[in-house]
Formats: C-alpha cells, structure tokens, sequence
C-alpha cells in the first residue's frame, strides 16, 4: 500500500512536535517539511522525512497540484487565508477587509490581534498541546462540548459577506490539518461571492479568521 503523503508547513516547535507525533503512529506517513530557516530544518537532518528549505506560501502555490494527503500548517499565520489571497490576487484584484465587528458576538471567547483578523475558542484557557479533540468532551474539563467550533463558524450570518470554513482534522495528539481539496473549495467559493468573504480555519475547540473581497478580472 502507497504510504501517504503529509506536508508539515513549518519546522518550529509545533511543526517539530507534529513530525515526532506523525513518525510514532504504528504505520507513519511520508512526511516533508517545509521552512525558509535551515537552522530549523537540520535540527530534523536524523528523522525519516524529506526536508524543503523554502517559504511554505511558496512552496504550497508551486506544489499543490502534487496533491498531498494532508496539509499540515504549523506556522505563525493564517495558511489558508494568505493562500486564497495570494492565488485570488493572480486572477483579480483583492481587498483585504477586517473580520465585521458583528462576527463577535456569534463566536465563544473573540479575540482581536489588531490587524483586522479575530480569534476564538470554546476554551477559556490554554490547551495541553497532546490534546486528542475527542468528539463530545473536553480532555481538560470533562464538560461536554455545545457543537463544533468549525460548524458553529459556517453558520456566521452576516449580512453581505459569506463564511468559508476549512475544517482542521485530528491527525495526531495536538496536530491538525486538511486536504488540498479544503484550499481549491476556498478559491470556488471567493470566486462566487458578491460581496466579501470571511475565511476560518477551525478545529473542534480553536479557530481563526480573516476577511476579503475579491474583484474579478
């Protein structure tokens, strides 16, 4: 059988942690990392993986054809979003927007980074980073979890904009990530809106979100 293939964005400490946790399972995937420091990346010279020095957005707009299994975004920025603005921009003309005010008020404990983008979480605290997101309960609580965060996020109403959501799947203890599939999904979408849309990218429990228009050729 044809092992799969994980791209891991990122070679820090959570790109790090998902190679060790990725390598332990009984049958693990083909891993390449991808990062534009090699310092990071001879940490990994001794672990069975291919490893890519290059900025991941670069890399992700060259490759995506290749088809991965799974993308796994361990980086500081929105992957998703700066993607479908980089691919938007080579087709039309894009203007990035703040998350509406009034997307607040519909999420569980908003955050604003102060560059338009917004945060939330059904946690109120910090997570164990070997967090196994079971489907009801939270690991560190017990308490049963309302609804998922990536189905609450794609029922968002805000007049004139849409919602995008990419959902974060488990792959690993604390290690997420989704198909290529999710990315091209983005670009369809942005593409058939009328007027802005807001792009999440959202596990169970964690998500983040950004917003754009896009003007068409």
């Amino acid at each position: 059988m044809k092992r799969r293939v994980y791209w891991i964005l990122g070679a820090g400490r959570f790109g790090r942690l998902a190679v060790e946790r990725l390598l332990a399972r009984r049958e693990p995937p083909q891993l390449v990392v991808v990062d534009q420091n090699p310092d990071k990346l001879i940490l990994l010279a001794d672990l069975p993986l291919e490893r890519v020095n290059e900025d991941v957005l670069d890399f992700l707009r060259a490759n995506l054809e290749e088809r991965p299994d799974w993308i796994v975004p361990a980086v500081p920025i929105h992957v998703a979003f700066v993607w479908l603005a980089a691919e938007l921009g080579g087709v039309g003309q894009v203007e990035m927007l703040p998350v509406p005010i009034t997307v607040d008020a519909q999420v569980p404990n908003p955050w604003r980074d102060g560059k338009g983008g917004l945060y939330t979480s059904v946690a109120a605290f910090r997570c164990p980073d070997n967090c196994s997101e079971p489907r009801d309960r939270c690991t560190a609580t017990g308490l049963r979890r309302s609804d998922d965060l990536f189905a609450l996020l794609a029922r968002i109403r805000v007049p004139g904009s849409v919602p995008l959501v990419v959902r974060s799947h488990q792959l690993a203890a604390g290690v997420g990530g989704y198909r290529p599939s999710a990315l091209r999904r983005l670009v369809r979408g942005a593409e058939a809106a009328t007027g802005s849309v807001f792009v999440a990218t959202a596990c169970r429990c964690h998500g983040v979100i950004h917003a754009l228009r896009f003007h068409g050729a």
